[in-house]
């Protein structure tokens, strides 16, 4: 059987009550899958800096995927650069200007996102965006509020990784909770929503679990452990 390749969020993910704190046990199940020679790579609305460190200490594959799509790391100092972030900056100044508690938020620098404090009412924001024909994107990762380019998505970053790395749809298996995921799950042929995933992200996924975060992961491996452990 061809190695999978797990492709997995971050946060709401492998992470535990909401602060950000790593659940080791989930991390240290999918280090088990890739020294079962399976590909683990994290795909994140935080910078690809960030997945690509938890990957090295982490001891999963070392690529990431981060900025909801925007951005590969390769190695410490290798990134791909597919959103702009001019537009998105563009974007910011205009909602910022006629929107009422608009705020960036502090996070690890972005190469081709404005991440936003999630103190506004994005629907509104998104209006704006529409009737100013900003060439941008919103999206809510449930950690924060993002302005991407428009086209860039998880799926869309994932793809370019698919390319470098030869990986087929039919050997991707996803694993997320909000809806920055479902463009991912769109470009795996398994997928899997965790049980603090909303409803609309559940009905975008060929698979559910009903634990939460990490320990939904691992309940999710545990399915997936008859396949798995055919290679």
């Amino acid at each position: 059987m061809t190695p999978k390749t797990f492709a997995v969020d971050i946060d709401g993910t492998i992470t535990e009550n909401g602060g950000g704190r790593i659940n080791l046990d989930a991390l240290a199940a999918l280090r088990h899958l890739k020294n079962m020679g399976h590909n683990v790579i994290f795909v994140t609305g935080r910078s690809s800096v960030e997945g690509f460190l938890l990957s090295v200490f982490g001891g999963t594959t070392k690529i990431a995927v981060g900025e909801n799509g925007g951005c590969i790391t390769l190695d410490t100092n290798e990134h791909v650069r597919l959103g702009d972030i001019t537009k998105c900056e563009h974007a910011f100044q205009i909602i910022e200007s006629e929107i009422e508690n608009v705020f960036q938020k502090p996070v690890f620098p972005r190469m081709t996102e404005v991440v936003l404090e999630r103190t506004f009412d994005i629907d509104l924001a998104k209006q704006l965006v529409a009737k100013k024909n900003l060439d941008v994107v919103l999206s809510d990762s449930q950690y924060a509020f993002h302005i991407n380019s428009a086209g860039i998505d998880k799926g869309f970053g994932f793809k370019e990784v698919m390319k470098r790395l030869s990986i087929s749809k039919e050997d991707v298996i996803a694993i997320g909770d909000s809806a920055t995921d479902v463009p991912l799950f769109q470009v795996a042929k398994t997928s899997i929503a965790l049980g603090n995933a909303s409803e609309y992200v559940q009905s975008h996924a060929t698979m559910t679990v009903s634990a939460k975060a990490g320990d939904g992961v691992i309940e999710a491996l545990d399915k997936l452990a008859p396949i798995l452990s055919e290679i």
